[in-house]
């Protein structure tokens, strides 16, 4: 199976919707996965990724499934860190998460770590785990120990249009990455594709594997700005 996790475009947070930017977006993304042949497409319950996830269900003739665990980590991801003022995990300079010996700390110990040690992610984590665990077991895999039983062999490609934090957390669960270190050295751009393919091994167990994090090759071949926080050109 090939798992696409593909974060919304660019967004009207407060409307919660999509940019005229975003929209040119989806429409790209859309293209992409049609080319692709996705089979299967599921999307979280907010609206900038359900309209994002549009474009590539109305290519493909699919209905999208919408999954509630998949929506956007919120106020769980506000830190006081360093001022005391409440403000996103996402918005501190990225060094914070290497300071004081976080860089050391291991997958269990991520809470721990400077910049989330504050913010309350506990029933975040445990949310997409748990959401995640039950999704994959619908489509074949059921996880045991860290490595994932094959209950029915899958050779769909499934497409998941979900959120930057939420994609973060669930890939720091799917690689057992510690996710202080994941957050701080990475970053999902709008409508950026990361790819993970379970393997369907012959003696009925698999793991995931990440061919690709946050592609842009979408935009690029739309002729779209690939710049990202309007800071980056990414070409």
């Amino acid at each position: 199976m090939l798992l696409y996790i593909i974060r919304h475009g660019d967004p009207d947070y407060k409307k919660d919707c999509l940019t005229e930017k975003g929209l040119l977006q989806a429409e790209a993304v859309g293209k992409r996965m049609a080319a692709a042949e996705i089979d299967r497409v599921f999307t979280s319950p907010m609206g900038r990724a359900r309209e994002t996830a549009a474009p590539a269900c109305r290519l493909l003739g699919l209905t999208p499934t919408v999954e509630t665990w998949a929506h956007e980590v919120e106020d769980e991801r506000l830190t006081p860190y360093p001022d005391g003022v409440l403000k996103s995990c996402s918005d501190l300079q990225n060094t914070v998460f290497r300071m004081n010996g976080s860089m050391d700390l291991p997958f269990d110990r991520t809470l721990e770590a400077t910049g989330l040690n504050g913010a309350h992610m506990e029933p975040a984590i445990e949310r997409i785990r748990e959401g995640g665990r039950d999704f994959l077991e619908r489509l074949g895999y059921r996880e045991e120990n860290g490595i994932y039983r094959i209950l029915r062999p899958n050779e769909e490609k499934v497409a998941l249009f979900c959120h930057v934090v939420f994609s973060t957390v669930w890939l720091s669960e799917l690689l057992h990455l510690p996710l202080h270190l994941l957050w701080g050295g990475t970053r999902v751009t709008h409508t950026g594709v990361t790819i993970l393919h379970f393997k369907n091994y012959e003696d009925g167990f698999t793991a995931p594997r990440m061919l690709c994090m946050s592609d842009m090759t979408h935009l690029y071949m739309e002729g779209l700005d690939t710049t990202y926080d309007r800071k980056i050109a990414l070409k």
